[in-house]
C-alpha cells in the first residue's frame, strides 16, 4: 500500500507543453507507476486549455485521501465555464476527457466559488498493472 504523505501543489499556465511536465511531476511525486492518476491530470488540464483558454492560470493539487486513493484537483478562475460529459461521435478526435475520467475515477465532481471552479477526481492508487499479453 502506497501512502501520499504530502500534497503536490503546482501553479502554472494551462499550456499544451505543461501537460507532459505535470504528468512527470505527478509520477515523480507519487513514486510509483500511476497511469490513471496521470491520465486524469492530463485530461483536466486539457479541458482548461480547450474550454477556458490556453495560458489560463491554474492550480493543480494531487493529494492522498488516506485510503490508498489519490485526489486530483485542477482549479481555474472561471466559475461559469461550462463543464459536461458528452458522447463524442466516432469520427471526432476529442470530446471524451470526462468520460475517460469517469471510467478510471471512483468519483469526480466540480466545486465553484467566487474564486473560480475546481474539477476534481479520486483515483485508486494500486501500483503497476499486470502486463497484457
Amino acid at each position: 500500500m502506497t501512502t501520499v504523505r504530502t500534497p503536490l501543489e503546482m501553479e502554472l499556465a494551462a499550456l499544451p507543453k505543461a501537460v507532459p511536465e505535470v504528468r512527470r511531476a505527478v509520477r515523480a511525486h507519487l513514486g510509483v507507476p500511476c497511469p490513471d492518476v496521470q491520465l486524469c491530470v492530463s485530461e483536466l488540464l486539457a479541458n482548461v486549455i480547450r474550454h477556458v483558454g490556453e495560458g489560463t492560470p491554474v492550480s493543480v493539487r494531487v493529494d492522498g485521501t488516506g485510503d490508498d486513493r489519490v485526489r486530483v484537483a485542477v482549479s481555474d478562475r472561471e466559475p461559469d465555464s461550462r463543464l459536461a460529459a458528452r458522447r463524442a461521435d466516432a469520427e471526432e478526435e476529442s470530446g471524451r476527457g470526462l468520460l475517460l475520467i469517469g471510467s478510471v475515477a471512483l468519483r469526480w465532481g466540480v466545486t465553484r466559488d467566487a474564486r473560480g471552479k475546481t474539477v476534481w477526481c479520486e483515483v485508486p492508487l494500486t501500483g503497476p498493472r499486470p502486463a497484457v499479453e
